[in-house]
């Protein structure tokens, strides 16, 4: 049964769990780890000093389509409305077609800083006349990697001329990591050629580390929502994409509001990383480096309308993401996140990330130039007021819905409301 026909949000949890078993195959063990994800011994062995888990909501968001095939999509958040916003969006999109979304080549940048050079410049060109020899010295770090395909790629090499210490070199190595997120295997291979590259320039090489502005390897999704589709209550079609495009077009043009636009798009990026057990420090700091790549920070997405007057959109952005290493395969709940999306490969898994992305960044301008924002997120925000007031049981619901009636989501309202029925 097509997922929109599924009203989802009207089963309890353990009916949602039994029909995502029944529709992503998933097994006994991945509903335990979907019910509780990491233990405190597990977690005892990925960080130190560990004292429990913090748990997160993880829902699953509905409707995706992406280059064909339905998904699945696990989120990990706490913000109410984001998993919502997405699963309509995905709704509207995929009566266009779904999203067609691709990535790059897996292909992530070691960087090597070179101090203590009496000409640079000199250091740079000796660097690039032995370049295939550091390649085929990085090609023999990583047997396993060499194997499936990965490794070395390229070496490029920049002198920083103005920086509060004078001028130094910066070596990038361009390196194909395959199915990992990458950050160990580019370490270790900087680390490896520190001797080769200090011998070959006469320098001292001082920090070795990836970047995690990584540009070189890059997702991208669009989409097209066929006019009709934009109409609801009061609001036509056409206002509803022009209000998106020009609410785009204010984030294109003002860091201010960019920031927050970006915001909104990685409310979707952020929840499915976090969910199948991948850095999102990273993806973020990547998502806004890229941003301000043209020297101004602007817009992640792009918004328009096509001939026919449908609302076409678009997203590409850094997406650095594994399904091999780290707590992509340590933490259960992770492993159980890619297996009910199907995962194959970082590159397939990255596709489905932007676009979600593309979705939730859609839901947001949407809410934003028609209706406002509050509208749809105070009436699931009410839900955790309710509780913060101490409501129970069947009280939550009936108590967020006096509170959106009354405009007045807020803990001393509710508070005295439960007082008026507890009197």
């Amino acid at each position: 049964m097509p997922a929109e026909k599924i009203k989802f949000y009207n089963l309890s949890i353990p009916e949602r769990l039994d029909w995502l078993a029944e529709k992503a195959g998933l097994d006994a063990a991945d509903l335990d780890a979907l019910r509780g994800g990491l233990t405190a011994d597990q977690a005892d062995h990925m960080i130190e000093n560990a004292v429990g888990v913090f748990g997160l909501p993880l829902g699953v968001a509905q409707n995706f389509v992406v280059n064909g095939r339905e998904v699945l999509v696990p989120m990990a958040i706490e913000e109410p409305s984001v998993v919502a916003g997405a699963s309509f969006m995905a709704r509207l999109a995929r009566a266009g077609g779904g999203f067609s979304a691709s990535a790059s080549a897996p292909e992530m940048i070691g960087q090597m800083q070179i101090l203590d050079l009496d000409d640079p410049h000199a250091a740079r060109l000796k660097l690039l006349e032995q370049r295939e020899r550091l390649l085929a010295e990085a090609g023999e770090i990583d047997p396993v990697l060499k194997r499936l395909g990965g490794g070395p790629r390229d070496i490029e090499v920049r002198v920083i001329e103005d920086s509060p210490i004078g001028s130094f070199l910066v070596l990038h190595l361009i390196y194909d990591v395959r199915d990992a997120m990458g950050a160990n295997a580019v370490n270790t291979a900087m680390e490896r050629l520190t001797p080769s590259v200090e011998h070959i320039t006469g320098g001292r090489a001082h920090l070795r580390i990836l970047s995690n502005l990584a540009d070189r390897r890059t997702a991208r999704a669009r989409c097209t929502i066929p006019l009709p589709e934009l109409a609801f209550g009061d609001f036509p079609a056409g206002q509803v994409r022009d209000g998106v495009i020009a609410a785009w077009a204010f984030a294109a043009a003002d860091p201010y509001r960019a920031a927050t636009h970006n915001k909104g798009i990685m409310n979707g990026v952020d929840a499915v990383v976090i969910a199948t057990g991948n850095d999102w420090r990273a993806i973020e700091a990547g998502a806004h480096a890229y941003a301000a790549r043209e020297g101004r920070y602007t817009s992640l997405s792009t918004w328009g309308m096509d001939r026919d007057g449908n609302l076409t959109g678009s997203l590409e952005m850094p997406m650095a993401v594994g399904t091999v290493g780290g707590a992509t395969r340590v933490h259960p709940a992770a492993r159980a996140a890619l297996k009910l999306m199907g995962i194959q490969s970082a590159g397939q898994l990255a596709e489905i990330i932007v676009s979600v992305g593309l979705a939730q960044n859609l839901a947001a301008l949407r809410a934003l130039a028609t209706e406002g924002i509050q509208r749809g997120h105070m009436g699931l925000h009410a839900r955790q007021v309710a509780i913060a007031a101490g409501a129970e049981g069947e009280e939550i619901n009936r108590l967020a819905d006096q509170l959106v009636a009354e405009k007045a989501v807020r803990v001393d309202r509710a508070e005295e409301i439960l007082r008026e029925w507890h009197s």
